[in-house]
């Protein structure tokens, strides 16, 4: 099961989620976007709070009020943190989140320490998190599924585009005779050259989007 609460409407558009559990947890960890950023209570147990982002979006572009939103919920959702005041909040793009076969479930590292921040949370504060829990909807989504789905589609967008471009250098090449001496050869050549930077941009693409990589 996972929770999915609303923003303040000021703040824009914006989702937050949560799972149920830690095997709720590992799921996200799993199946995490690249727009997605992870909350977490710093050195306490809590839930694992994740915003998504807009496309094209990082972590600097959470405004003041979008980040209280977040804070306030993952503190809300610890057992310990609840009760005390002055706790600091974690958050990191899922990018950054480290998974190690050695780890309990729902556990995670980072890949690099610098990418985490640190918010200061100095007291809970009660109208903020009932007015995100009246947004409060339950789902058990496919995780899975879903990450496919969108990378289908990102694929076939971007392969597309690889198209147009192998048209669009290969027609270059074919009359560029500086460069090749007019040798067909050499032509055949710079044209392998030129698809294998194509191709290992889509690799670049899926791995840094988390995404299986698959022509």
């Amino acid at each position: 099961m996972v929770f999915y609460f609303k923003t303040r409407p000021e703040a824009g558009d914006y989702t937050i989620f949560m799972g149920l559990d830690k095997y709720e947890n590992e799921e996200l960890i799993k199946y995490g976007f690249i727009e997605d950023i992870w909350f977490h209570v710093d050195k306490m147990s809590s839930a694992h709070v994740y915003l998504r982002l807009q496309k094209g979006q990082t972590i600097d572009d959470i405004g003041e009020g979008l980040l209280e939103d977040c804070a306030q919920l993952v503190k809300a959702n610890s057992i310990q943190g609840n009760k005390v005041n002055n706790i600091d909040v974690v958050y990191t793009p899922w990018s950054n989140l480290k998974k190690t076969p050695s780890m309990d479930v729902g556990q995670v590292g980072f890949h690099n320490s610098k990418m985490v921040r640190t918010v200061r949370v100095e007291k809970r504060i009660n109208e903020i998190i009932n007015r995100l829990n009246k947004t409060k909807v339950e789902r058990k989504p496919d995780l899975k599924a879903e990450k496919e789905a969108v990378y289908a589609a990102e694929k076939a967008e971007r392969k597309q585009q690889l198209r147009e471009k192998i048209l669009v250098y290969t027609g270059m090449v074919l009359n560029m005779d500086i460069l090749t001496g007019g040798s067909m050869k050499a032509k055949v050549i710079l044209i392998d050259l030129i698809l294998a930077t194509l191709a290992y941009g889509l690799y670049r693409y899926a791995i840094e989007h988390g995404y299986p990589y698959r022509l």
